[in-house]
């Protein structure tokens, strides 16, 4: 038995009880656990199999609703931690849920009532305009990756993108948990590498940045780190980076996901990010998904560059244990078709001839299920895996649990469809579709991230926030789902507003202890059981103002030609643009006629807008960005 299955959490008296989580039934006296890093476990199955307050029924009536909100000082874009019998100082002993926001600051907010224990303020963020104008956040970009928590030593880990010296770079931070004071000293994040012609490539803070959730394993801190809006692709590459998690001394190894010295379009990338999910791991194995790189120039190379594809990586950062990577990666490249928009699922082990398996879905919608030991390689012709699916496309990631039937079972959530694939492994491993499919109401990029409560295989419910649609006020909504029957229990239930529409709203339901959060701009929103008189609400907040300087303006538009670097936009309003885009960061490949982009330059004397920065927008105008 693996050491994953294995949580440590805390019961009423704060002792620490240890009980089994995954596939089976927990024979335990605790009531709730602790959630200390993304989807819940190294594995990043979002399964919580051990709440015995929430229920089909119960969640199903008028007393499930929103009891409280905290407001913080940015937009939330890593998934809410939470701590049960933490104590905090000089405020006693409470549920405590950790939120870190864009703006880097971090709030210990009490779980109950929403009220603000703790709060501090880390660093400057980097400014908007620092990013070339990237539209990831709002108005700065600051802390976005989830942190962990070691319950062990009392000890929250975040990585922030910071402005030091009028320059961006990243810090990695060890936070006491009881009064988020540093338990070390905070340090800069550094690396280099070695590339294909023996040059060396370093760590460039001003070109990348920190999104996919840290990981803890083994006494060590792990991060993956990608691009801004695949800008600067010829400065930009995928790095995986580890510390010790006592010191936050570097590893004396790191790995770079892109190690060519040249490449056909000077193009690199093969970024980290995941939509925000974090690297797996379990025992002594790493696992990710990479991204695109260079459009044109067939650049996978098992050695040099490993673009589009899932890898399996030692814990010290050296050996490349395992890889796969689909066969169609050329056109994923240059369609700008990501693998590596989702994260990965590690299976927790299952009965049959292979017990380790995987899943990973990205941008194309393809569901693969892998053999974790042995990922199953590149073929020019067929995909070498256990089997591909129709998962539809997915900025998100897979959850997992068992059914009452004792079924395991995958959760996927790409498009705007939540489905369940059951695990069967004899004679060999397949995901079986169950018989329902639910919609829910989201928008921007397709996909969504659910995670799964239940009392051990019982009462199970699955969960859901789906991504604003530009209709009242960019809501974004929490939804609900009997785990055995596909009914819907909740939906629609605001949780939120996301009115910087550029930027996916990767949200994460946290659900323990009775309660459910949910992190969005500027706001903690709270759900759990109350009295029918009992209320509260969630007002709309502007949007941010994503500031320019003068004489600078953004326009976002369908493209009705491309001529080299001539574009012509048709904007909103119906005005048609000449954009020049001889000087522009831009992504790998402009899109063309039908396609969208959101545009920042200046205008020459006869109109043409000679673009700064070029990226994709959404190709929904209700959440364009405004022109301004």
């Amino acid at each position: 038995m693996e050491n994953w299955l294995w949580r440590s959490v805390k019961a009423s008296a704060g002792a620490a009880i240890i009980f089994l989580a995954a596939g089976f039934a927990a024979e335990t006296s605790a009531w709730a656990f602790d959630i200390t890093t993304h989807h819940y476990d190294t594995l990043r199955t979002g399964w919580n199999a051990s709440e015995k307050i929430l229920t089909p029924a119960n969640v199903g009536s008028p007393s499930f609703k929103l009891i409280a909100t905290a407001t913080v000082d940015e937009q939330v874009d890593a998934q809410p931690l939470v701590m049960l019998n933490q104590t905090v100082k000089d405020k006693g002993t409470h549920t405590v849920v950790y939120v870190t926001t864009a703006n880097n600051t971090i709030y210990a907010i009490d779980g109950e009532t929403g009220a603000i224990l703790l709060s501090r303020h880390l660093a400057r963020p980097v400014p908007y305009a620092k990013a070339s104008y990237c539209p990831l956040n709002s108005d700065v970009i600051g802390m976005a990756a989830t942190p962990v928590i070691d319950t062990s030593t009392g000890i929250l880990y975040a990585i922030a993108d910071t402005l030091e010296a009028g320059e961006p770079s990243v810090r990695l931070y060890a936070l006491k948990l009881h009064d988020l004071t540093d338990a070390v000293p905070s340090v800069t994040v550094e690396a280099s590498h070695t590339l294909s012609n023996g040059s060396t490539y370093n760590f460039n803070p001003s070109v990348t940045r920190s999104r996919s959730a840290l990981l803890l394993l083994n006494g060590n801190i792990y991060a993956g780190f990608t691009s801004y809006c695949d800008f600067f692709p010829k400065k930009t590459r995928g790095w995986l980076l580890g510390w010790n998690a006592t010191t936050l001394a570097p590893l004396p190894n790191d790995w770079l996901t892109n190690k060519e010295a040249k490449s056909t379009y000077d193009f690199f990338l093969t970024s980290i990010w995941m939509s925000g999910s974090g690297v797996a791991g379990v025992g002594n194995s790493l696992y990710f998904v990479t991204g695109n790189s260079d459009p044109k120039g067939n650049s996978w190379n098992q050695h040099q560059n490993l673009t589009e594809s899932v890898v399996r990586l030692s814990t010290n950062l050296t050996t490349l244990l395992s890889s796969f990577t689909p066969y169609t990666y050329p056109l994923l490249d240059e369609s700008d078709q990501d693998f590596g928009s989702g994260g990965i699922l590690l299976l927790p082990n299952q009965p049959g001839p292979i017990p380790a398996l995987a899943t990973a879905l990205g941008k194309d919608g393809q569901l693969f299920l892998m053999n974790r030991e042995v990922l199953g390689g590149y073929n020019t012709q067929t995909n070498a895996v256990l089997g591909v699916y129709p998962g539809g496309p997915c900025w998100c990631a897979e959850s997992y649990f068992t059914g009452s039937d004792g079924i395991n079972r995958v959760v996927s959530s790409g498009g705007s469809q939540l489905q369940t694939w059951q695990v069967h492994t004899s004679p060999s491993p397949t995901l079986v579709k169950d018989a329902w499919s639910q919609s829910i109401k989201s928008g921007q990029d397709p996909g969504f991230f659910t995670t799964v409560s239940s009392n051990g295989n019982t009462n199970g419910i699955i969960w859901a926030v789906g991504r604003p649609d530009g209709s009242n006020s960019n809501a974004v909504y929490l939804d609900a789902f009997d785990a055995n029957t596909g009914n819907p229990l909740v939906t629609n239930l605001i949780a939120g507003y996301w009115p910087n529409v550029s930027a996916d709203a990767n949200l994460v339901p946290v659900v323990t202890n009775g309660k459910v959060y949910v992190g969005s701009y500027k706001r903690l929103a709270i759900f759990g059981l109350a009295a029918s008189n009992a209320s509260a609400s969630i007002e709309p907040i502007a949007a941010p103002q994503l500031a320019l300087p003068p004489g600078v303006h953004r326009l976002t538009g369908k493209i009705t030609s491309v001529s080299g670097t001539k574009i012509v936009l048709s904007s909103r309003s119906g005005t048609v643009v000449t954009v020049d885009a001889t000087d522009a960061e831009k992504p790998n490949q402009i899109p063309g006629s039908g396609g969208t982009l959101t545009v920042v330059g200046q205008y020459n004397a006869d109109g043409t807008l000679l673009a700064q920065s070029i990226s994709r927008a959404k190709s929904n105008p209700a959440v364009w960005l405004p022109d301004r």
